[in-house]
Order: structure tokens, then sequence, then C-alpha cells
């Protein structure tokens, strides 16, 4: 008894020991539509009825012990029918009778096991059942299979991966240990079905009520996933005590309470939806001039016609729908799966971004070229024509201390032109959210995205860019066309408050070194408004390269505020005490400095270890005092956060849910916490956008100072990006989260919009709300390829597939 209650308890190191896995194992006969049938655990294994006809069978397997209960099955020993016999043993004998695969097999799923694997697994089972808790199938789940991805245990579970579009199971784990395994698939739709027989093959568990409709004849898989474990303590969110994070929503609305501005819209008292599941007969295109590129946020043509005025760029702000739309954005005609990093840095298929406008208007500048089916990137710029390699060389060289990947590691560049500076400060270790306005220059942003290259919407407009305070490492703009010195300098000053103190501004631009009536009175400006600021004139540099001229200036932010008390002029002013650095939502900008941190336990006091140090080591400012997200001191929480997604991602993401990995490129993590996850994708070749939603715990300043990035924004709206943006979102209990605020699927079509075709979506929630979200999006004609859950918490990994409705919204 005490070593039962023992195998069943969480350690103090959240690594559950179970005696049984909750393990799903549904089978279906060519002859039988939505039958399940299972062996009656009273009779002897392979003990059938007459023609073949099991002695009993269930409606609705299911298995449960102290860790909760999986729906849909438990562990099943199948006779005839070309069915897959279950082993329960333990040891080399049930490695000996385990299931054996045919990997070029065209439909990818499970081979039938041979006759002599079949009386192998039926010896296995009856002569090796004495041995540490093995079970004849039908009669109990073995001691070694377990499905806790949590943790990093994934023993016993076949693993599947992606070849083109037939799923297989790796070869290296076709030898299950303990048993083999069978999951009824997730069906399609009847659409789904009629459109394309060509797809992935799909694993889940799949209730009673769904195999009831959708039938059987689909192609079975072994579970591939290990299951959420809801009960680890680090799962459990709690609100953070001790004032250690507060949420960005809050921050923003008190910054603007402070300022005597009412709240605005109707976002205010939004009510959780029933939310309804429309078939996918109902959905319809939608209707923007637009067409594929349609950004909600960014075209809503109604609301930009009533603007007083857009001499501050107002227009190319976000001015979202009052109602999320529903409606799908199409995709260009002849469009492609992306071509993969590297070889996308320099070019891109011309039919997923057919635009050629930037080609002839800064062709001569190297950013963009047409050739043939393809865009071409030389990797030049209006400040580079020669390659950004040499020009990033040309600031190291100019500033040493500089250090691209360690000292500096988080670049904003501002606009970024098609974000070759980024691209390539990829060579250097160094990670760069680029940002430029939506059409400004045509199709930059997206040029940048389809590249692989980090980039947002966005523009220096009236209000605050949607990062924290005191967060990027280097700020620059190579002829970013922003008027930095006008309207009391408001736009300088909001770089100044996103640099860390000590953080340096490049300025590479023509009235650095040009002498032109317009150019020398620009630089008098900003040089007056820099030394105003405390900014220091690190360089100054003019050079020729070629048959061009480069030149830049490179300032730094002052780490004190000894500079701001012995200003003689006052212009700008410091900021007041109470107006917070961090409120970065829907907040108009001001022409006031903040004051420098100097307290040297405070975030900002000093700079962050040199990468990649930083990233596996809680921020200074971190201390046991505080309370972290989960409950435990901020930095054990911090660690135990990236504990949790190096194991999540070794055991699942990585090996057991089907996923090409070098089909992924841009990922999006929708529920940031401390970036976990972007750090345990380290190694791979992906950049992550990490987004902090503006109602949970503010720790996006964690993430940056880690080393990585990301950007607050509120999922009632809809992100600023391009269609097609991402291969992979990852929504780690978002939508539960969101449901009291707005509705799910508004979310789920702005999941569609920014996801490329045959992108991936993992969702980790409660069970209702997967449910909820796995409905819509195989209305959407998505294919479904796994579901698991547990004590009422699930997950869910679904292809976006390249359908697309014809009839469109009426306006």
């Amino acid at each position: 008894a005490d070593a039962k209650e023992e195998d069943s308890s969480i350690d103090a190191t959240n690594t559950v020991k179970q005696d049984s896995a909750n393990v799903v194992a549904e089978t279906i006969t060519d002859g039988t539509e939505g039958a399940e049938v299972a062996e009656d655990p009273a009779k002897p294994a392979g003990d059938d009825k007459g023609d073949g006809e099991k002695v009993s069978s269930s409606k609705d397997q299911s298995f449960e012990d102290e860790n909760g209960k999986t729906e849909g099955g438990e562990l099943v020993k199948t006779g005839n029918g070309g069915e897959t016999d279950g082993v329960a043993a333990q040891g080399k004998s049930a490695e000996e009778a385990a299931m054996e695969t045919d990997a070029n097999k065209d439909a990818g799923g499970l081979d039938q096991a041979s006759t002599d694997a079949k009386e192998r697994a039926e010896q296995a089972a009856t002569t090796d059942v004495k041995e540490s808790g093995g079970a004849v199938a039908g009669r109990g789940t073995p001691k070694n299979l377990t499905f806790d991805d949590e943790n990093g245990k994934m023993d016993g579970v076949d693993l599947v991966k992606d070849d083109g579009n037939k799923t297989r199971i790796s070869e290296e784990s076709a030898n299950v240990e303990g048993a083999a395994l069978t999951v009824k698939p997730m069906a399609k739709t009847t659409a789904a079905a009629a459109e394309t027989t060509d797809t992935d093959t799909t694993t889940n568990t799949a209730s009673e009520e769904e195999k009831k409709q959708d039938g059987g004849g689909e192609q079975q898989l072994p579970a591939a996933e290990a299951l959420p474990n809801v009960q680890a303590e680090l799962l459990t969110e709690r609100a953070a005590q001790n004032g250690s994070f507060t949420t960005q929503a809050a921050e923003s609305t008190k910054e603007k309470k402070k300022r005597a501005e009412k709240k605005k819209g109707g976002k205010k008292g939004k009510k959780k939806a029933a939310g309804g599941v429309p078939p996918s007969s109902v959905w319809k295109l939608c209707n923007s001039s637009a067409g594929a590129d349609y950004i909600p946020c960014l075209d809503n043509e109604a609301a930009i016609k009533k603007l007083k005025t857009d001499i501050h760029y107002e227009h190319r702000e976000r001015h979202c729908p009052a109602e999320a739309p529903t409606c799908l954005v199409p995709a260009p005609p002849e469009y492609r799966d992306p071509i993969r990093w590297p070889h996308s840095r320099d070019k891109i298929w011309y039919h997923n971004v057919p635009h050629t406008m930037l080609a002839e208007y800064k062709g001569h500048q190297n950013w963009v070229k047409v050739s043939g089916e393809h865009l071409t990137f030389p990797g030049g710029g209006t400040q580079f024509k020669h390659g950004a390699l040499r020009y990033i060389d040309l600031i190291q060289g100019a500033l040493p201390e500089v250090a691209w990947g360690r000292r500096s590691r988080v670049v904003l560049d501002v606009g970024c032109g098609v974000a070759s500076f980024g691209g390539y400060l990829f060579d250097r270790d160094t990670l760069t959210m680029s940002l430029a306005p939506k059409d400004e220059h045509e199709a930059q942003v997206q040029f940048a995205l389809e590249r692989g290259i980090p980039a947002i919407s966005a523009v220096m407009g009236t209000q605050r860019l949607p990062f924290p305070g005191n967060v990027f490492d280097v700020v620059h703009c190579a002829r970013c066309r922003v008027p930095w010195h006008i309207d009391g300098g408001k736009l300088l000053l909001e770089l100044n408050r996103l640099l860390r103190p000590g953080g340096v501004f490049v300025w590479s631009a023509t009235p650095v070194y040009q002498k032109l009536p317009d150019d020398v009175e620009i630089w008098d400006a900003m040089a007056k408004l820099t030394k105003a600021m405390c900014w220091e004139m690190l360089a100054k540099t003019k050079r020729s390269v070629v048959d061009d001229q480069v030149g830049l200036a490179i300032f730094r932010k002052p780490v004190n505020n000894r500079c701001y008390e012995k200003r003689a002029q006052k212009e700008p002013a410091l900021c007041e005490p109470s107006d917070d650095p961090n409120a970065a939502w829907n907040i108009k900008l001001r022409a006031c400095m903040h004051r420098v941190p100097e307290d040297p336990s405070v975030r900002g006091a000093r700079w962050p270890e040199m990468w990649p140090e930083r990233l596996g080591k809680a921020p200074y400012w971190l201390d046991s005092s505080q309370t972290g997200v989960y409950g435990k001191p901020a930095p054990e929480d911090f660690a135990a956060d990236l504990e949790h997604w190096r194991k999540v991602v070794r055991s699942s993401y990585l090996a057991g849910m089907g996923i090409d990995w070098k089909t992924i490129r841009n990922v999006m993590d929708m529920r940031a916490v401390y970036g976990g996850l972007a750090a345990a994708l380290r190694d791979m070749k992906v950049w992550v956008m990490n987004v902090v939603t503006i109602d949970s715990p503010d720790t996006l300043p964690v993430i940056y100072e880690r080393g990585l990035f990301g950007i607050y924004h509120d999922w009632c709206e809809s992100f600023s990006t391009y269609p097609r943006s991402y291969d992979l979102l990852h929504a780690d209990h978002l939508f539960s989260k969101l449901k009291p605020r707005c509705k799910v699927l508004p979310v789920v079509v702005e999941v569609d919009r920014i996801l490329r075709p045959n992108g991936k979506f993992i969702v980790r929630d409660d069970k209702e709300t997967v449910d909820e979200i796995q409905s819509v999006v195989r209305s959407l004609q998505w294919e479904v390829r796994m579901t698991v859950s547990k004590n009422k918490e699930a997950m869910l990994c679904a292809r976006k597939t390249t359908w697309r409705p014809t009839e469109i919204e009426t306006r």
C-alpha cells in the first residue's frame, strides 16, 4: 500500500510517479462504423465467441486512477479483422513481442503485426505478466508505460515524425516497451474528407460522441504525445503575492487614470460568450480592399476615414474593429510552402508576396530584386548597398564595446525596410525586433517575415510602442525617415524609454555626413536634443565604401541621473515619478524622460549577464522575497519554468508531435510567461515571438533580460502582422483565460489568419476549451493530428490546410 501511494504521488521536483499510464487505445474494424471493440477483462486473452466477435464491447472505454481519468478507452487486445495485439508484459520478452512497423508504407500508419509477432506477443502476455506489475492486455496497464511530458517521460510511447504529407512511426520507437497501441484517429469533417485524400495521418483520443459522428475507416497511429499533467505544481498558476508582478492592463489603465484620460471604446465589460461554432459552409472570405494582406486593426478603413489628421502617422496606428472579424483571409492564388531557412534569407517565392513596387523603387539599393519565380535579397539597404554584414562590422569597428552576440543581444530596428540588417545579425548571434509601418514601403514587413526574419507592423506615431521600458540593448535606424527631433523630441524620447541605461542608439542617415542645408539643420537639431537628453555621442564616422558613402553616429543613454540634475535647461523635462515607463498599451507619447534606476536591486540599474549566460540565469532583480507566477519564490519559479519547458520540448514537441522541424522557422508563443519555451528551443533554427497578454502577469521584462524578445498584446484584438506570418503557434492556457473577456471563435480565426498553410497549432488548456477549439478548427477543415487529455486538461495539435471558402462576405 505504501509503495502504491508513493507511485501516485508528486515529489518536490514535480516528477510524477505513476503505477499506470492514462493511455487511450481504441480500435476500429473496417466493417463496423463507429464501433469500438474491447476485450472483456474477465475473459482470458484471445477468447473469442463464434465468428470472432468479442465477448463484450464498450461504448466508452476509460481508465481512471489517482491521477484522473483518460477518456476514450484503454489498452485493448484485438483479435480478427487485422487488428493489433496489445502486449502488456515488460522486459526482453515484451520487446521481442512489440509491434513491427513498415516505415515505407504509403499510408504512413501502423502496419498489421506479423503472425509470428502476434504469437510472441500472446506468449509474452501470458508468461511475463508476473514481473514488475505487468498485465495481460485488457486487464490493466503496464507499469512502464507513462504519458508525462511535463516531466520529460515518454516511456512506452510510439513517436511520430513528419515525412512530407504522411506521418509515420519513427523507426527508433517502433518497438514499444510493454504494449502495442492503436488509437482511433480524429475523423475529418465530411467536407474536408471530400476535399483531399493526401493529408497527414491524425491521432487522437476521440470521445464516443465524436466517434458516432465520424465513423471508421481512417488510418491508425499509436498515441504520440505525453499527456498534460495538470497536477504538477508548476502548472498551477497563483496570483503573485507581494506585488511581484502586476499586469500590463493594470499598468496602462493606472497610467491613463493618472493622466485623467477617459477609457474609450467598447472593449471594457466584455462578457464570456456562448460562442457557437459555424459549419464550414458558413465561412466566408473577408471583403477588404487589402485582400490577401488584410490586417484588421491596420486596415480598418472606416475608422481611418474618421481621423481628423494623419500628420503624426495616426493612419498607420492600430484602429481595431469594434467586433473582431470572423471572416477568413484569402491566400494568394499561386501560394506555395515557403522556402526554408537559411535559403529564405536570400530568396522567396514571388507569388507568396506578389509585390514589385519595392523592387522598382529600391532596386538600385539592393533591397529586393525580381528574378523569375523568386524575389531575391542581395542583403543591401539604403545605407548599406554593398551588404548588411559589412555594415554590421562597420558599427562594431566604430564601437567595439557593442560586442554583437555578447553584450548586445536584443536590438530594435526602426524603419527596417526588408529587415536585412536583422536577418544578418543572426550571424552574430543577435536577435532583432524589426518594425516598419504597413505599406509605407510596399510589403516590407511581409517580405521580412516571408524570409524568416522577425518583424512587426508598427509606426513611431502618437503612442508608445508595445514594449516595456529599459529593455533593448541597441536601437538602430538607417535612413528610417523618422523625424526624431520634432514635437519636443517625443519620438526620440520614446527610444530613450525603450533603451537600457547604457544602451546605444545607432543613427545612420545623411545628416550625419552630408552638408546639404536640410541635413545640416536636422543634424544641429539632433545634436542639441541628444545633449539635452544627456546622451553621450560615442562615435561619428564617415566612410566611403566602394562608390558609396556611409555615415553613422552612435549615442549612449546615461547610466545614472547626475547629468539630469546638472542641466541648466530642464527641457526635455523629467517625467513625474508616478509615470510608469512600463505602461505601454494604448498610452500616448509624452515629451519627458524617465529617471534612470540607481537602486542596485532594481531592474535597469546594471547591465544583464553576457549572452548566452543570461539565457538560463534568473535576473538579479528577482529575489526570493518575491512570489513568482506559479507561487514559488521568483528565482525558483524562473528555474522551474525553464526546466519544465525543456522537458516538454525534449520529450514531446521535438519527437512526439509529428512535426518536421526543418519546416519551422517563425514561432509565436501566444502566452509566454518567462519565455521558457523560447529558451528551450534555443538550439533549433527558429526564432520565437513571446507574447505577454495584457491581463497576464507582466513578465515581459524578464524575457528581455534573458536575451529573448516579445511584445504586449490583447488577443481580443488582431495582431499587428501580415497573414501567413508564422509556421507554428503555441497557446498554453490562453483561451480559457480569454473567455471572460471575449469569444474563442474570433481568436481562432485570428490564428487562422497569421498561421501559414500547413503550419502547426499547439494548444494546452482545459478540456472544455480544447474541445471548443477543436470544433472550430475542424469546421475550418484543418487536420487535427492529435488530442490527449487527463484530469480535465487537454492538449491539441492541428495542421492548417490550404482550404479556403469561395463565398465573400457582404459589407
